[in-house]
């Protein structure tokens, strides 16, 4: 299909003059003195999710043109493309359909109105494949001989089912513990054997093509832990995540569960890498979960822009960091059961539009992707919301909040709910002192995203959310959100280097690389090396090999 670049429409020029003249110039505090009803007019309501939107620094003529942009670049056609399943992952012609897996089996017609027959095809394997694994699950839940369930990936394949299985904790079944490994230190692994027996463990090893390079070495430790312990039914406490079933086999994993090339990494959760998750919650809670993001790409999928959450984050982020020229965002959860939601987050979208190029391989004129950083309210706030509040740059904050708690312990909620909204206010209200210190400029914006209640319902519905924001960024941006190229040079590298540390070779090395290598594989320390003394260390080295 035909894109057209964000900064070659008439709204982006447009949009330029609007900064220039209103935009840059805009004071929160005079927006609300003036406006009685910007609250009401600037939120907005999508399944489980309530987004108040008013504290940013928008106004009608910004959010006009901004919706005229989204328009220009063509973001609906796009978005329609992806749900029908065109290859929109041009750089490896891949469909992109991870919202097929929320799909209600029943509802066919969801699809069948715009779908081609092959996206319809693909659900009937979907549900085939989504039965399986929830009836696995389900017996794993029934079996008292196993109390941990140890998954080892990395990406998508921890990230996803780490941090919905922490947020979900509440509903998850008590007696059970779930483990994450994902680093190829030998430190976490190491750490979680300590804590498990073989014959009451099950290992889920989970990469797509069972060769991605930590998981397959932490996969062999496992196994070879296992075994030395006296383990011997491969088979009963090993299972795979993948598509590669030969390779499994090969390894000794008779269960199975595979997924699609239309699956991207961080896009999995609703896949078979979400086993942990329904393993935690059950069959289920799990389909509560699929139901919720269902239920947000349908908003995404019939909302009109001006009324259609991801659409309306993602316009903002485009505001904030192609004409204001902020570098970062910060996520502030307070929910302690969302703690890892910022880094799963910072996968979502950097991986997905931490891109330098358009889809013609062409080098874009502006910035794409923020940073993204943060940490649960209210330990942030004694952490780094100083810099929020008093720093050199302005970066805006994404307050998450849930109004119900699912404890019942006294005078907690309502203290950490009003910790979240006055944080919000006081960045955009901030406070004058005339001897500086303790003066806050104020102005500085922020999103708040309530829930009613942290269940599997608006858990799934969030993350979907999320993804569909990042969709329509990069949609706009004219970039592939659906590849990781980057993630692919430094690995590649890794495995020369691990070859150059056993033998010492360091032809064609730049000199930082080589005296790294020469300093690892050194026996002792070796004194630092100065240009005055380098020929006599040099001596030193070679005597000391």
């Amino acid at each position: 299909m035909t894109r057209t670049r964000c900064d070659r429409t008439p709204a982006w020029a447009a949009l330029q003059t609007e900064f220039l003249a209103r935009g840059r110039a805009m004071d929160l505090r005079n927006a609300f003195a003036v406006d009685a009803n910007r609250f009401e007019r600037f939120s907005l309501s999508a399944p489980h999710v309530f987004a108040d939107l008013s504290k940013n620094l928008i106004e009608d003529r910004s959010q006009a043109l901004l919706l005229d942009l989204a328009r220009q670049c063509g973001v609906a056609a796009h978005r329609d493309a992806m749900f029908t399943g065109q290859a929109i992952n041009a750089t490896e012609q891949r469909q992109v359909l991870h919202t097929l897996l929320r799909n209600p089996a029943p509802a066919l017609a969801t699809y069948a109105v715009i779908a081609p027959e092959n996206v319809a095809s693909e659900l009937v394997r979907v549900h085939a494949t989504l039965d399986a694994m929830l009836a696995y699950a389900e017996a794993v839940r029934a079996d008292p001989g196993i109390t941990d369930v140890v998954n080892i990936g990395i990406g998508g394949s921890d990230l996803g089912p780490q941090m919905a299985v922490l947020a979900l904790g509440a509903f998850a079944a008590q007696g059970r513990r779930l483990h994450f490994v994902s680093n190829v230190d030998g430190h976490e692994l190491d750490a979680v054997l300590k804590q498990v027996r073989p014959e009451q463990t099950l290992f889920l090893i989970a990469s797509k093509t069972f060769t991605t390079i930590e998981t397959m070495t932490n996969a062999a430790s496992a196994k070879a832990w296992f075994e030395a312990q006296g383990g011997t039914d491969i088979a009963r406490h090993f299972a795979a995540l993948t598509t590669n079933v030969a390779a499994a086999r090969a390894f000794g994993i008779a269960t199975t569960f595979g997924f699609w090339d239309w699956v991207g990494g961080r896009y999995s959760l609703w896949s078979a890498i979400g086993l942990p998750l329904a393993i935690a919650i059950g069959a289920s809670g799990f389909r509560d979960f699929l139901d919720g993001a269902h239920a947000m790409d349908q908003h995404f999928r019939e909302a009109q822009l001006e009324h259609n959450l991801p659409v309306r984050l993602a316009l903002i982020d485009i505001w904030y960091r192609n004409f204001y020229g902020f570098g970062s965002r910060s996520i502030a959860p307070y929910h302690s059961a969302l703690r890892r939601l910022p880094a799963y987050l910072q996968q979502l979208e950097m991986e997905s539009n931490g891109k330098r190029v358009d889809i013609e391989g062409q080098a874009l004129p502006y910035a794409t992707s923020p940073v993204l950083w943060g940490e649960p309210g209210t330990n942030g706030q004694h952490a780094y919301f100083q810099m929020l509040h008093q720093g050199t740059d302005v970066v805006p904050v994404e307050f998450v909040a849930v109004k119900r708690a699912g404890h019942e312990l006294s005078g907690h909620q309502p203290l950490l709910l009003a910790n979240a909204v006055a944080q919000a206010q006081a960045l955009m209200l901030g406070k004058t002192d005339a001897g500086g210190h303790k003066h806050f400029t104020g102005n500085r914006p922020s999103t708040f995203l309530l829930l009613d209640e942290l269940t599997p319902a608006s858990l799934g519905a969030l993350i979907a959310l999320q993804e569909h924001r990042v969709f329509v960024s990069g949609s706009m941006w004219c970039i592939n959100s659906f590849d990781q190229w980057g993630v692919e040079l430094g690995k590649v590298l890794a495995r020369d280097i691990e070859a150059r540390l056993a033998s010492g070779d360091e032809a064609g090395l730049d000199g930082s690389t080589a005296g790294l290598l020469r300093r690892l594989r050194a026996p002792r320390d070796l004194p630092v090396v100065t240009d005055h003394a380098h020929d006599d260390t040099v001596s030193t080295i070679k005597a000391m090999k």
